[in-house]
């Protein structure tokens, strides 16, 4: 008896004998690749739903069920709006995201590897790797990563009031933390590489405020498990050129929007320039909204998605 294979062998053969069309067209249809480029698929970091508003927290659940009913294709988690993270709060999440189609692509997290104090950098990389842990529990490729900061502002406020720009403590200047991070970054590497996560290091203030920071860290780190995660938001100055500079190290991208104006500062940024710039440098990975604006976020998130829809079309 004829078997499958045989059958659908035999049978373009025998199109091809009846002129319907050449073996030559059936090799290129096979192998010729599409021109066009999918879109970038959109998130919603779970942050745009609450925005450290104690009084406003929102499950993960609930944020997922709301970006799901948006329209977003994946959710970006906030570490620090999980309640608890022991087994049965991790599951949920990842039931409650597969029934409502969404994908696990980020889990943003904090860390300060700017001390002096050896005990508070292990402390904090000790820290870092259990995120790492949970990342790889809830199947998350990648995880944001942050350099810390020195301390000396009063507050996230005094640090925004003065843009990002923060004085060391005394005796000490920023090049002196440089080895600091990249020592404790590059160990958490080897734990992401062990649990298959990628580490994303944000232009997060701190001594990845500029590119020549940043590139200074994951080149210093050189592994493949250190990439970049970019913030349309952070550069506070010539974003479009800093971006553009750092695209071909960009795991993921953070797009910031400020409907109703921002809570610390409102940037006007030119998103459809933006995917331009990103696709020009081959980013294919997920942009997530970071809504930070004063708007009520149910009519500024959806209203978002359809700029950055728009802008990352492909």
């Amino acid at each position: 008896m004829m078997n499958r294979r045989e059958l659908v062998l035999g049978s373009m053969a025998a199109a091809v004998a009846a002129g319907r069309f050449s073996s030559a067209a059936v090799s290129a249809e096979a192998t010729t690749p599409t021109s066009s480029r999918p879109p970038n698929r959109i998130a919603a970091s779970t942050y745009s739903f609450w925005q450290f508003r104690e009084t406003d927290r929102p499950s993960i659940e609930f944020c997922i069920e709301q970006s799901a009913a948006m329209g977003f294709d994946g959710i970006d988690i906030l570490e620090r709006q999980m309640e608890k993270d022991t087994p049965d709060v991790l599951h949920n999440i990842k039931r409650c995201a597969m029934i409502n189609g969404v994908d696990l692509c980020c889990l943003s997290t904090h860390q300060g590897f700017v001390s002096p104090d050896e005990a508070k950098r292990k402390l904090n990389m000790e820290k870092t790797i259990h995120s790492i842990e949970l990342a790889y529990e809830l199947g998350i490729g990648c995880m944001r990563v942050n350099t810390g900061t020195w301390g000396t502002s009063k507050d996230f406020d005094d640090l925004m009031a003065h843009r990002g720009i923060e004085k060391p403590i005394d005796g000490y200047t920023d090049d002196v933390a440089f080895p600091w991070v990249i020592d404790c970054l590059g160990q958490c590497a080897r734990k992401a590489e062990q649990c298959g996560v990628t580490l994303g290091l944000e232009n997060h203030w701190g001594l990845a405020r500029t590119p020549e920071g940043m590139q200074r860290i994951v080149k210093g780190v050189n592994s493949p498990w250190l990439r970049m995660l970019l913030d349309t938001g952070n550069f506070l100055e010539n974003p479009y050129d800093k971006l553009q500079a750092l695209t071909e190290w960009a795991v993921l991208v953070q797009a910031k929007t400020y409907y109703g104006g921002g809570l610390w500062y409102t940037l006007d940024l030119d998103y459809p320039r933006i995917g331009q710039i990103l696709r020009k440098g081959g980013f294919k990975g997920y942009v997530s909204l970071e809504f930070e604006g004063k708007e009520d976020w149910k009519t500024a998130v959806p209203k978002s998605l359809k700029v950055l829809r728009g802008a990352f079309q492909g």
